[in-house]
């Protein structure tokens, strides 16, 4: 017996490849996306025009790139949402054993731009961050892992899973990117309960984490001066949470008016790690409830329709994606109200960078298919086989 979850929505024997993927796709997704993407593009016009200037380029030189960039993602977005769960599953195998390998190669060959962290291979005409693309596919190559483990006679692979992980976990320290190397672990924690772990089990890794942060301030001064500094009583106004966090209370409700907003004349990362912050200032609390608004009308979105998933493999990876997705969003924004310790972290789809906006294109065009409408089969049929 085969139904199709999340409506009636017939299978339809030699239909063309676009009109499928329009009929099956979450289309309120892909709008959220394109939605957070144009408002990302609205704050670079108010953001980026000081670092240009600094930086002696024309006053719109990032948001040129930005909006190329943004080209290059939607396209991205588009030929993954379009792909198999099974071809996913194999280009993402593929692709994480490439990214792990440009991310061992890092301390040789990369560079940190004068950040304290070498994170990126400098190209000279733009950069790349490896770990930005390992992400997705760090959740690709661990989701098919779990789901073999639970075929008859099939391997290990939650142990696997979690050496992988660990490996993942100490070559982002090495940079050192507590922030990302987090993300990661949560995102397997996550994947890992999903799959059928015990709670207890999930408890004592999380202590685990929270041993090796005790160990990380202790061994890393960068690490030690950020949560000093978000552990002290008072902010120091001349630090960049202390810009942001004036920025914000000068917002208000409704902003003080585009184009108005000083903190993108004293923030260096105001296109980036603190965007929110000229979105609050010039804006309000409007948009950026806006931007959360659409931010967890993805998630949820996702996650219900992943609970009808039948499928292991697909079911898995759509979750870890999504986790990440969200969590990502959650830690930018809430560095920049001095909720967690100050992480440079991109907002997707907001924030200015390459790197991050491609592999945010990758990431949810591959959830765009993980949760696209397709005939289910029986639930045995996915626990006991699955073929392709």
């Amino acid at each position: 017996m085969t139904e199709m979850v999340y409506g009636t929505v017939p299978v339809r024997g030699g239909e063309a490849v676009l009109p499928r993927w329009w009929r099956t796709v979450d289309k309120v997704t892909l709008g959220c996306i394109l939605a957070l993407f144009a408002i990302g593009i609205l704050l670079g016009l108010a953001a980026s025009p000081p670092l240009a200037t600094r930086n002696g380029l024309t006053p719109f030189y990032y948001v040129q790139r930005q909006a190329f960039f943004g080209v290059l993602t939607v396209g991205v977005i588009l030929a993954a949402s379009m792909q198999t769960p099974a071809v996913l599953r194999r280009l993402g195998v593929v692709g994480f054993l490439a990214a792990f390998a440009a991310l061992a190669l890092l301390p040789a060959f990369g560079t940190d731009f004068g950040k304290g962290a070498v994170r990126w291979f400098s190209l000279g005409f733009a950069s790349v961050q490896p770990s930005e693309f390992l992400k997705p596919l760090f959740v690709v190559l661990v989701a098919w892992l779990m789901a073999a483990a639970q075929e008859a006679g099939g391997p290990p692979g939650r142990l696997m899973s979690f050496m992988v992980a660990l490996a993942v976990v100490a070559l982002l320290a090495l940079q050192p990117d507590f922030g990302q190397a987090a993300l990661v672990l949560f995102a397997w924690a996550v994947m890992y309960f999903v799959a059928g772990a015990p709670v207890v089990l999930i408890v004592a890794i999380a202590g685990l984490a929270a041993a090796g942060g005790v160990l990380a301030y202790n061994a890393s001064e960068h690490f030690a001066r950020r949560i000093d500094g978000f552990l002290a009583p008072e902010i120091d106004p001349r630090t960049q949470l202390g810009y942001a966090t004036n920025a914000i209370q000068e917002g208000g409700l409704f902003g003080v008016g585009v184009g108005e907003g000083q903190v993108k004349w004293s923030l260096p990362d105001a296109h980036t790690d603190f965007i929110i912050a000229v979105a609050a200032e010039e804006y309000g609390v409007v948009l950026v409830l806006a931007i959360l608004a659409l931010f967890a009308t993805v998630a949820f979105r996702s996650l219900l329709r992943l609970r009808r998933e039948r499928d292991p493999f697909t079911r898995l990876a759509g979750t870890g994606l999504t986790c990440i997705l969200a969590a990502q969003a959650m830690i930018n924004m809430g560095v920049a109200v001095r909720m967690l310790p100050a992480k440079g972290m991109t907002l997707p789809f907001v924030s200015y960078g390459g790197s991050s906006l491609i592999a945010m294109g990758l990431m949810v065009g591959m959830l765009l298919a993980f949760t696209r409408l397709r005939p289910q089969g029986e639930i045995g049929d996915a626990l006991i086989s699955r073929r392709g």
